[in-house]
């Protein structure tokens, strides 16, 4: 009987995480329409291997992002408008801390679409379904 409780409490923060994780983008717009434009920079490499704020180690080499509001796990398609060159992230992090930016990548997404020399790049996020 004791463990009755204990299995209510456990699935109501389960159903309320998962609430919680996809409601930033639905308030917002749907997100098959989701856009926003703006710059996007990528990590340094000293952060490899450091915790990201959904707890996975940051990995140079993965194709990963930052985001300020769209939900751990969304994929989005980041393009270069500059040259049109794009890729798929899934957003793993928080960030960027600069309000310019509006995506941080990881070294080899960033490179997918653009030489890590610049630092910075025009882009335009897409979420994908």
């Amino acid at each position: 009987m004791r463990l009755l409780p204990t299995l209510l409490v456990v699935l109501a923060l389960a159903c309320f995480g998962c609430a919680s994780a996809s409601a930033p983008v639905q308030a917002q717009t749907s997100s098959s329409s989701f856009r926003q434009s703006g710059l996007a920079s990528y990590y340094a490499d000293k952060f490899q291997g450091r915790s990201t704020a959904s707890g996975e180690p940051y990995d140079k080499n993965a194709l990963t992002g930052a985001h300020r509001k769209l939900p751990f796990g969304t994929r989005v398609r980041v393009t270069n408008t500059k040259n049109g060159k794009s890729v798929v992230v899934r957003i793993n992090d928080r960030g960027p801390y600069s309000k310019k930016r509006v995506i941080d990548l990881s070294r080899s997404a960033f490179s997918t679409i653009g030489k890590t020399a610049k630092g910075v790049l025009p882009v335009t996020i897409e979420v994908l379904e």
